[in-house]
């Protein structure tokens, strides 16, 4: 599962997760062309944008009240993001994490978005933060279960 899928996941299925993090996740796909190509394929030409709303991390956490955000009960979300990934930077934003953390804000959802200067969309990128990622989940865990 990519950072998209973690995220939608964890915001649908609260009671299964006590942590969520991501690397480079597609935050708001309804808004941008390759969201757009999907979710039309997927669900149809005439309301596969709407459909994939449901799919969407952004839209989500927007149609959730401030007490559904808290009921998620997750403390706080880390992405990472490389400032250097073509898919942030290239011709159109196609990860868009700013409109997340956004909404997370507005809603009280604490987030912890991080940009890493010089890193992309490999594997190194990913490999040099996964410790702080597991931390992140181990500490989470540790912490619900006291």
């Amino acid at each position: 599962m990519g950072g998209h899928g973690a995220l939608t996941l964890a915001m649908k299925y609260p009671d299964l997760y006590k942590s969520v993090s991501a690397f480079s996740p597609i935050c708001h796909p309804t808004q941008c062309p390759w969201g757009t190509k999907a979710f039309s394929a997927y669900f149809g030409e005439e309301n596969g944008i709407q459909i994939g709303k449901n799919y969407d991390a952004t839209e989500l956490m927007t149609a959730m009240t401030l007490q559904q955000v808290k009921e998620l009960g997750l403390d706080n979300i880390l992405i990472d993001q490389g400032s250097q990934d073509n898919f942030l930077i290239g011709d159109v934003n196609q990860l868009r994490p700013e409109d997340f953390r956004i909404i997370c804000e507005a809603k009280g959802q604490s987030i912890n978005l991080r940009y890493q200067s010089g890193y992309d969309h490999s594997y190194y990128f990913i490999s040099s933060f996964i410790d702080d990622h597991i931390n992140h989940a181990a500490d989470r865990l540790f912490l619900s279960n006291n």
